[in-house]
This record gives structure tokens, sequence and C-alpha cells, in this order.
């Protein structure tokens, strides 16, 4: 079965977020790749996979993250540490985990979850 679009298009976040320039930066201060801003919407890349931003200023963020988009990086440490001197939001610290991952989760200004992650090759095989 051939797929009707590309495997980057397939499956694609959206979030919401009350200030679309705060929100926007927050992701590219992070490393993902800005690939398309409008007044109320922004479309960013990490990899070539994409997430989605959507200005809703009314929206109010939860208080624990509804959910957490994982990025797969190759040094999570060095994420880790330049979350730290940016002092985002911690929600999860760094820990090796039991289902194979070494991670962290921060916070978005808008009460998602972004979650940094390394595969620890002892626990992975």
């Amino acid at each position: 079965m051939q797929a009707a679009v590309s495997e980057y298009q397939q499956l694609v976040l959206e979030i919401t977020c009350r200030n679309i320039l705060r929100s926007t930066a927050f992701y590219r201060t992070l490393g993902f790749e800005l690939v398309r801003a409008e007044e109320h919407f922004a479309e960013l890349s990490w990899g070539g996979r994409l997430l989605f931003l959507d200005e809703k200023p009314s929206y109010v963020p939860p208080q624990i993250p509804a959910g957490n988009l994982r990025v797969m990086v190759p040094d999570v440490d060095a994420i880790w540490e330049r979350c730290l001197q940016l002092e985002l939001p911690v929600y999860s610290a760094i820990e090796n985990r039991y289902y194979g991952l070494r991670d962290f989760t921060v916070m978005d200004p808008d009460g998602f979850g972004v979650r940094f992650a390394t595969e620890i090759p002892a626990l992975t095989k």
C-alpha cells in the first residue's frame, strides 16, 4: 500500500500556545528549525519531523504536561546542560530509566512537555 503523503508528513504534532512568538523562540532555542511562520501559526522541524504551533491567546495551560514530545538525541547530557543554563522549567530531571533511555522533560511556555532522550546501550540490547 502506498502512503498518501511522505513519512515526514504522516504524523505531525500540533500544539496550542498562547503566544506564537514566545513559543517559536522557545522551540528554536532548543534546536528546532523554523520552517514557516504566519501571524498565528508556526511550523518547525527537528530532523525533518514536523511540529506545528497554533496560537490561541485564551488557552489555559495545564499544571502538569498533558503529553510530551520525545526527541531522540545522540548526547542527552549536553542538551540537559543547555536547558539548565537557559533555566528552563524542568518537569522530570535527567535520569537513566528502566525502559532503556536516559532522559529528561522540560516544560514549554504553555505546559507541554519536551522530553529529550538517548538510548542506554546496556539496557536496549
